[in-house]
Parts: structure tokens; sequence; C-alpha cells
């Protein structure tokens, strides 16, 4: 019988090989794919909060990515002809004249792990290709990359495009990069901001669900805010 807490640890320590074996396995049996992309799930949440303890670093964070991700290729074709569709849209890309994605790429991989459907626009992405893939897709979220000081500040323009298009009222805005700070953030008005892909996953929960209004925070989310946001619920439990 399929072990999915196998799968979970494949996928934890980066074993590409196992995720994809124990997934066929699991999926000869009849186990519902919902069931399977769960433990996939959980297991990127380990990935994210031992990186966040600084006991795993990007190489092992990439490589446990790319392991879930070659087992969610199995799923995906099941997830789409059962009508499962993930409940949250973020359309990423790297900003305009900066042509670097691997930060980009892990926190894509890691969203969809976290059930948001990913449109990967690549690199080299300016305002109006990010505006019109979000009204094509009509996304929750735009997630914007930048690793060069010298494009950063391309990221002003998107998140004006988006304060200007009344017709999607629920779309925000979250930046990230090496060079890309929470000062920066806040100050060209975007809606979140995470220092890292693992805090970025939170931070990008919480902001779809602030502007769903399911949170009682209104305002710029950070990994600071998430944490603040989790200690009420608990408190209010």
């Amino acid at each position: 019988m399929a072990d999915l807490k196998r799968l979970q640890v494949a996928v934890e320590v980066g074993d590409r090989e196992t995720a994809v074996s124990v997934t066929e396995e699991a999926l000869h049996e009849g186990i519902p794919p919902l069931v399977i992309l769960d433990s996939m799930t959980d297991a990127m949440g380990v990935v994210g909060d031992r990186f966040a303890r600084q006991e795993i670093y990007v190489p092992e964070m990439l490589i446990s990515a790319r392991a879930m991700k070659a087992a969610l290729a199995l799923l995906e074709p099941l997830l789409i002809g059962s009508g499962h569709r993930p409940d949250k849209i973020a359309v990423m890309g790297t900003i305009k004249g900066d042509l670097h994605d691997i930060g980009k790429n892990l926190v894509a991989m890691m969203l969809k792990g976290a059930n948001f459907e990913i449109v990967d626009l690549g690199t080299n992405t300016p305002a109006d290709e990010f505006m019109a893939a979000a009204r094509e897709h009509r996304a929750d979220l735009i997630g914007i990359s930048a690793l060069l000081t010298t494009t950063m500040g391309n990221m002003r323009s998107v998140v004006e495009a988006v304060r200007a298009a009344t017709d999607l009222p629920h779309l925000r805005v979250i930046v990230g990069g090496a060079p890309v700070t929470r000062d920066f953030a806040v100050r060209i008005e975007a809606d979140g901001w995470a220092p890292d892909a693992a805090s970025a996953v939170d931070v990008a929960k919480a902001v779809v669900e602030t502007a769903r209004g399911r949170t009682a925070h209104s305002g710029f989310i950070d990994p600071d805010v998430v944490a603040a946001l989790r200690a009420a619920a608990v408190a209010a439990v």
C-alpha cells in the first residue's frame, strides 16, 4: 500500500524519484488526488518552516520544490479532469529589465503547492503584461520579483496599474527579491512583501484572504503581520 508519509518525507528531502514513485502507487491504489496533494502541501510547509529556522537554505528548498513539481505533474490532469481548481490565482513574473528568475521560480512552485494556480510570465515583464494576464485569468494576486537595484524601481508601475484597474477591485500586489526591502515595498504602496520564498507563501495567502474580507486586518502585510494574524486566530479559538 502506498505510504503517503513516505511521499511527504521524499518531498521534504528532495527525493524526486521516490516522490514520483509513491505518487504513482497511490494513484494506482485509488487514493484521491486531493489527499495525495495534501501530503505534498504538508511537506512544503515543513520545508518552509525549516528554512525560516535557518536549518536549510535556498538550494535545499529548490530541490524539495522540484521533487514536489515532478510528483504534482502526475496529479494535475486528474485534478483538472475532476473539476478541481485552486481557489487562488497568482500571476508571477520578474520585473521589466531583469532576467533573473531562480527566486521567482521557487516562490511559484511553493505557491502551487499551497493551492494557488500560477500564471508564470517569466522574466523581463512590463506592467502591461502583468495586467493583461491578471485580467485574462481573473487573478487575485500579482507577485513581482527583482534581483537588480536598477530594475526594482519598475515595480512601482505595476502597483500603479493595479490601483488604476477599477475592474479588478480585489487584485493585490506582493513584491520581493534580494535588494527589495520592506521600506521600499511600503514606499511603492505594494500590498505585501516577503524576504524569502518560505515567508512569501504565508504573505501571499494572507494578502488574498484580507482582500476577500476574511481577516480583520487592512493595510500592508509582511511576515510580522502574518505572525500577528495567526496569534489572534489562535487566541480567538
